[in-house]
């Protein structure tokens, strides 16, 4: 790793035990923890897949954004979460947890820099990096290491950028530069300079979240977005015919899961609640499962859990849900 000072050490999971027949096994008794800085991801074999969980400890840029800060806790909870979980999947998928990357002394922009190293390192290995957030400036870290695994392979590959989110992080960087509310205005900017397209699908906005500055930009860079009423009124025609959309025009997909686009009343732990959400169920699921089912999924992410806010573990309990359903419905590309 280029930045060892910004990466911690996995942890074991822990947990209830049932037995160790493979019909009892649960998600802490199959992970496989791995420290990137002395050793490597298991070599996969042809017939396998690989997930690795990696953290983004950190809510410099929540802080910096003006937001409540807290969610540089987000991947303990989640972890917790998801350790109880009943395996149900197959000796053919490697579950690996590759430790976190933190933010030391507010080192925002470095620590997005050892993030996006790190998700380079795991897609090179051939796992799925699945990211645990943390703010939402996880998303410029994540989707740089999958932009620069694409231009290793040198195949002029195109990558689709999905966010699940209330806001469209298109923020202009201020004097402080990285928010957890300007990731995707940078990556619109690194594509620019790169001469790649800029390939952005938002599902779920508000616009009483979003200022008209921020509709305009996304006017101008073409983002292509579906706001919350599609889902709040069961606009299954619009979405799907969004979603199949985009999935057709890129080769690969970069998926963020911001938890504040949910309704209060189950995503209660962020820094910026939403009391008319969508809600994690029906159309939202199919939605989801569209994606991760679709063979082009890249790499993916939960942001912005914040336990401090949470409410008897709600919302971590929601993150974890959508982190099953990864390993229930996992195509990866």
């Amino acid at each position: 790793m280029k930045k060892p000072d910004f990466y911690r050490q996995p942890v074991a999971w822990t947990g209830r035990i049932d037995g160790t027949d493979e019909e009892l096994l649960r998600w802490h008794q199959r992970i496989i923890p791995v420290n990137l800085l002395t050793g490597t991801l298991p070599a996969l074999k042809s017939h396998q897949q690989g997930i690795a969980f990696l953290g983004f400890a950190c809510d410099e840029g929540v802080r910096r954004n003006k937001g409540r800060v807290g969610a540089a806790e987000g991947p303990v909870a989640l972890r917790s979460a998801c350790s109880n979980f009943p395996v149900h999947f197959d000796n053919d998928l490697i579950f690996a947890d590759a430790g976190d990357i933190i933010c030391k002394d507010d080192q925002l922009e470095a620590a997005q820099a050892a993030l996006a190293d790190t998700v380079l390192t795991i897609r090179k290995a051939g796992y799925l990096p699945v990211l645990l957030g943390g703010g939402h400036e996880i998303t410029y870290g994540h989707a740089q290491g999958i932009y620069q695994h694409l231009q290793q392979r040198k195949r002029n590959e195109k990558l689709g950028l999905v966010n699940i989110d209330a806001h469209f992080d298109l923020r202009i960087p201020g004097q402080e530069g990285s928010t957890s509310g300007t990731g995707f205005w940078q990556l619109a900017q690194d594509c620019k300079l790169e001469g790649v397209p800029f390939h952005y699908l938002a599902l779920g906005i508000q616009a009483n979240s979003n200022t008209q500055q921020l509709f305009r930009i996304a006017g101008d860079l073409d983002v292509q977005y579906v706001d919350a009423d599609a889902f709040l009124l069961q606009d299954k025609v619009l979405l799907q015919a969004a979603i199949s959309q985009f999935l057709r025009d890129v080769d690969h997909i970069y998926l963020t899961v911001d938890l504040d686009v949910f309704s209060a009343a189950f995503a209660p732990g962020v820094s910026a609640v939403a009391y008319n959400g969508i809600r994690p169920e029906g159309l939202f699921l199919e939605c989801y499962r569209s994606i991760l089912q679709s063979g082009k999924l890249a790499g993916i992410d939960i942001a912005e859990l914040n336990p401090s806010l949470d409410i008897d573990n709600h919302t971590a309990k929601l993150g974890a849900s959508l982190l099953f359903e990864i390993a229930s419905n996992l195509h990866y590309h």
